[in-house]
């Protein structure tokens, strides 16, 4: 890919993060043969972009990372992107519609670690040891393209369809919970959406984190500590809509509740 292509796409999904504006996939005409490496390319001006504009990384987040998801895109990784300082929301704010072209709704389980985690081998037992909180967590996920209508590529140089995130209160210690069991319950307006448990990310939201610090080595990268890191949906997206009340219960994790404006 030519520096000046490049510089194009990363412009072309920039602006449409920065206007809220949809558009067509970067692989239905600009870029057809768009590969994951040159994707990550993108991202990762992308990312530079942000940060030379004033905004800074919170922390990485994991996305397809289901099984089965990966198994029907015919991949062996999950993807990750980054969430940046002006995606937070307070849980006791309102997430306004305003601010989204077509959001989505994802419970997770966020790690901090208290060292940071190199290597190729780096296993979600070392994980679990080297974590000094867990807390609940929801991403909302506005992917910038029509009808949410993407290759993997596609949504790799989208920032993983990164867009907010809502960080729970609670801090829990790592050991004081069985997650691949924790069960998830999302309502939405008092009824019952979608339930998982942590099980549904890799088998266990630590293998979601080793898996990164390993995916991150390939580029002489790592988890750092003090970072949070999202470790992936533990159910379904759920599209979210103007006058929603959600509430997300996490078992011993927490609860966390939000309420969805114009």
């Amino acid at each position: 890919m030519e520096a000046t292509q490049l510089k194009q796409l990363v412009d072309y999904v920039y602006q449409a993060e920065k206007n809220k504006q949809e558009i067509t996939k970067i692989t239905s005409s600009l870029y057809p043969n768009l590969q994951i490496e040159q994707a990550y390319l993108i991202q990762e001006h992308l990312i530079e972009q942000k940060v030379g504009e004033g905004l800074s990384v919170i922390g990485p987040k994991m996305g397809l990372t289901s099984k089965a998801k990966m198994e029907q895109m015919n991949v062996e990784d999950p993807i990750f992107g980054y969430v940046f300082d002006n995606m937070l929301i307070d849980e006791d704010e309102p997430v306004s519609m305003s601010n989204f072209i077509h959001p989505k709704m994802e419970p997770e389980i966020g790690f901090i670690l208290e060292k940071d985690l190199y290597g190729s081998d780096v296993t979600a037992e070392q994980v679990i040891e080297h974590t000094r909180y867990i807390f609940p967590a929801v991403e909302v996920i506005d992917s910038r393209y029509e009808n949410f209508n993407f290759t993997l590529p596609d949504v790799i140089a989208d920032n993983t369809s990164a867009a907010g995130v809502i960080f729970g209160y609670k801090m829990s210690l790592p050991t004081a919970l069985e997650l691949d069991v924790l069960g998830v319950t999302v309502k939405i307006n008092g009824q019952t959406q979608a339930f998982g448990t942590g099980a549904a990310v890799l088998g266990h939201p630590a293998e979601s984190v080793a898996r990164l610090a390993r995916m991150l080595s390939k580029s002489g990268k790592g988890v750092k500590k003090d970072q949070p890191i999202l470790t992936g949906g533990i159910t379904e997206a759920l599209h979210l809509n103007s006058g929603d009340i959600v509430h997300v219960d996490y078992g011993e994790l927490g609860q966390l509740s939000f309420r969805v404006t114009s």
